[in-house]
């Protein structure tokens, strides 16, 4: 009887242990990564996105807001793969940047980023972004851009846009939104705002599902790609004038303009001809002393 309670005990630890192990890898491979439905201020958060100063391409589309700073390696590698996927499946990525602030007296963004943010948040100039995000961010000086540092009005859009993004995350933590950088935030079909914290690429998957976004950008049904003369570069030849195939038993009619020759002279082609030679003369005869020789 002993030994059945000990087994029994030592089967109940076992399965808890197990069960423990199953639920953490379920949440660390998988369920940490899903999108969060946002449950709260859903009215308050739409409102702060619109009334930002987002870039986009101008596509249209389904709004998708991006939100996140340029020094960061998640965010330049979601520039870089995954914006073209969202596109690709007809969502408008809306960008929202700022300048984060200073951390125990150490400035954590340069003055050529600070002075892009406001740029960006005063004019909206996709090309600018184009720029800017096309180059490190150690390599970027913001040449032509008014500087904010020293400047009242810049430095307050600066601030403005710190502001933004302490206040988006004052009003997504009641929702159960971890944060982190690029912050994604779209409609879903049925209507209901999603966030997600997308500095992991395992969690794009399933903004991508959910928005319907391919996996892969170019796919085969994708129109093919054309030069600057609009040839494709591995078009077929031109096959106009090739002659037509003829099934066997058929006589193929000749063309306008063209000999017709007999299947005999094809099969017997006339032998190459030679040089005309004059004729040879006939021997003269020849008188000897003993035979005459012709």
């Amino acid at each position: 009887m002993r030994r059945v309670l000990i087994w029994s005990i030592l089967t109940a630890i076992t399965a808890l242990i197990l069960m423990g192990v199953g639920y953490w890898a379920y949440w660390n491979f998988f369920a940490r990564f899903q999108p969060v439905t946002v449950t709260q201020n859903q009215a308050e958060i739409q409102q702060l996105l619109d009334q930002s100063s987002w870039v986009s391409d101008g596509a249209g589309g389904q709004a998708v807001y991006v939100v996140g700073w340029r020094d960061s390696a998640a965010m330049d590698r979601y520039l870089r793969e995954e914006a073209p996927r969202l596109r690709a499946g007809g969502a408008d990525p809306r960008f929202i940047f700022f300048a984060r602030p200073d951390r125990e007296g150490a400035p954590q963004s340069t003055a050529a980023e600070r002075s892009t943010v406001a740029e960006l948040w005063l004019t909206r100039d996709w090309r600018l972004f184009q720029r800017w995000t096309a180059t490190p961010p150690r390599s970027w000086t913001a040449q032509g851009v008014t500087p904010a540092d020293g400047n009242l009005a810049r430095e307050a859009v600066v601030e403005a846009a710190r502001r933004f993004d302490a206040r988006l995350t004052e009003l997504l933590e009641p929702s159960g939104v971890a944060i982190a950088h690029p912050l994604v935030l779209w409609r879903d079909r049925q209507g209901f705002l999603k966030a997600c914290a997308c500095a992991e690429a395992r969690a794009w998957p399933f903004v991508r599902d959910d928005l319907g976004a391919p996996d892969r950008v170019g796919d085969p049904g994708a129109a093919p790609v054309t030069d600057a003369q609009g040839a494709s570069p591995m078009a077929y030849p031109d096959v106009t004038g090739a002659p037509a195939t003829v099934p066997p038993g058929q006589v193929v009619p000749p063309q306008p303009g063209a000999n017709p020759q007999t299947p005999q002279a094809h099969r017997n082609p006339p032998a190459p001809s030679r040089p005309a030679q004059p004729p040879r003369s006939a021997p003269q005869a020849q008188k000897q002393d003993d035979t005459t020789f012709f």
